[in-house]
């Protein structure tokens, strides 16, 4: 049994030489198994911080922007479809696609955040890319709306298991020096995809059509990121027991982490309603907004100009949301950031003048830079490496059932009061959402918190008699 280690214990700046102890006995270079899911690990040349690891960071941040534009062609050339070739006009019908990716994309991020703490990142990744082939290819000869709501299951396990993943395997190869900054490159690049492949999409759409241009747009990208993982992507589990300061102890039940995050600790419940409302928001923009601006008259790429305008000004933000969250902390962006997302939204409504409309999509983009990176940096901050990968994987189902509740929920409100009352809903989540983290949330940044994580001083919420017997 490992001697009890303090909270605040310093693992900034670990090398090699502290584990070698460890994992010595275990020789041979850093491999992955592709398809079994076994390690071979040795402390050659694995260190944590984003120097030390700047290639393989490089690397999964460019796979983070193809993930990225996969989805993002979808925001632009998918809702026309329904009305255009499939003849389908009521609100709740139209936006099904997206509770159907939000379900699935949510399960998979549970199922793959467990996986990947025990078989590794790379293998859920690469399969990760093959489930988008058949998407692509299912709604390019779609003959019926089912069909593209079958393609969006393959999309949302697509989604739950690339970007669950890439973001993953960033926070192991960073530590928790400059965490904030690394999980802001990782979905700044990401939302940077959606906003080019959004921007693409409406491009294609105006010139070819709504299909099958923009999926074929999606099948290249596709094929480029899944080369690019195989070929040169690593592994980053071993990265974990580095900064787990090699120690070791059983692995938690899933349940009891579920627990943990859903209710047990007050702070990652408030992360979690955070992340479920801020996909309710995203789901207005993916599939709302879009309907409400058809019905103003407005063309298919000034929407996409719209849409492109919100996810660049996200994914550009996020760079300086992680690292304001890094100098300043966690909480404050993430409450500030919440209210400015209500905010935009309103003056998107008030107002039927473009320039106008483009400042109310800026707003929103900026609080979602401040919001989304920096509640994955806090879920970092709390868990143990050991169970990270779970953690992250209970946050991201909370997060991205949004997904699924958010078209259903304003689906209907839509379809008894008005889209334009399902809109205004919106903006007022966001400012209960707001409350609840002004009113709950704790700081989690090492440097700033006041005192031990709850589980540390609460073993029992993990399922565990006592300290020691945590990993």
């Amino acid at each position: 049994m490992q001697p009890f280690r303090p909270w605040r214990s310093a693992v900034e700046g670990v090398k090699v030489g502290t584990v070698n102890a460890h994992i010595s006995s275990r020789r041979g270079e850093v491999k992955r198994s592709l398809w079994r899911g076994r390690h071979e690990v040795s402390g050659a040349g694995v260190k944590l911080g984003l120097r030390d690891n700047w290639f393989q960071f490089s690397l999964f941040t460019v796979i983070t922007l193809f993930i990225g534009m996969t989805i993002g062609v979808e925001r632009v050339a998918l809702p026309p479809l329904a009305r255009d070739q499939f003849g389908i006009v009521s609100v709740l019908y139209t936006v099904s696609f997206l509770a159907a990716f939000g379900l699935v994309k949510s399960i998979m991020n549970l199922v793959s955040g467990r996986l990947s703490d025990r078989r590794g990142r790379k293998a859920l990744l690469v399969a990760g890319w093959l489930f988008a082939i058949p998407y692509a290819l299912l709604i390019i000869f779609a003959t019926s709306w089912w069909y593209v709501l079958a393609a969006n299951l393959l999309l949302g396990v697509n989604q739950g298991l690339t970007w669950t993943m890439s973001v993953t395997a960033k926070i192991d190869l960073v530590g928790p020096v400059n965490r904030g900054l690394a999980v802001g490159i990782d979905e700044s690049a990401g939302y940077i995809g959606v906003g080019l492949g959004g921007i693409a999409a409406g491009l294609l759409v105006a010139k070819y059509g709504l299909r099958p241009a923009p999926y074929l747009l999606v099948l290249a990208v596709v094929v480029v990121g899944l080369l690019v993982t195989v070929l040169f992507a690593k592994d980053t589990l071993p990265w974990t027991r580095i900064e787990g300061t090699s120690r070791s102890g059983p692995h938690l039940r899933l349940l009891e982490i579920f627990k943990y995050m859903s209710y047990r600790d007050r702070s990652m419940l408030a992360v979690c309603q955070a992340g479920m409302i801020n996909k309710f928001l995203d789901s207005l923009v993916a599939a709302f907004l879009p309907l409400y601006f058809l019905r103003l008259g407005v063309g298919l790429l000034a929407i996409g100009t719209i849409a492109g305008t919100y996810a660049l000004v996200w994914g550009f933000g996020q760079l300086g949301g992680g690292a304001i969250a890094d100098r300043y902390g966690r909480r404050l962006p993430i409450v500030a950031g919440t209210f400015t997302v209500g905010g935009g939204l309103a003056v998107v409504l008030v107002t039927v003048s473009y320039p106008v409309v483009i400042c109310g999509a800026v707003l929103m983009g900026l609080g979602m830079a401040l919001v989304y990176p920096n509640l994955i940096t806090v879920v970092g901050d709390t868990a143990d490496p050991a169970w990270r990968g779970s953690a992250l994987g209970v946050y991201r189902l909370w997060r991205d059932g949004g997904y699924a509740l958010g078209p259903v929920v304003l689906g209907v409100i839509a379809s008894f009061f008005g889209l334009v009352a399902a809109l205004w809903a919106g903006v007022g989540l966001a400012a209960a959402s707001g409350l609840v983290l002004a009113t709950s949330l704790v700081e989690s940044d090492p440097k700033r918190r006041l005192g031990p994580r709850k589980w540390e001083t609460h073993p029992e919420w993990l399922g565990a008699a006592s300290r020691s017997e945590l990993p």
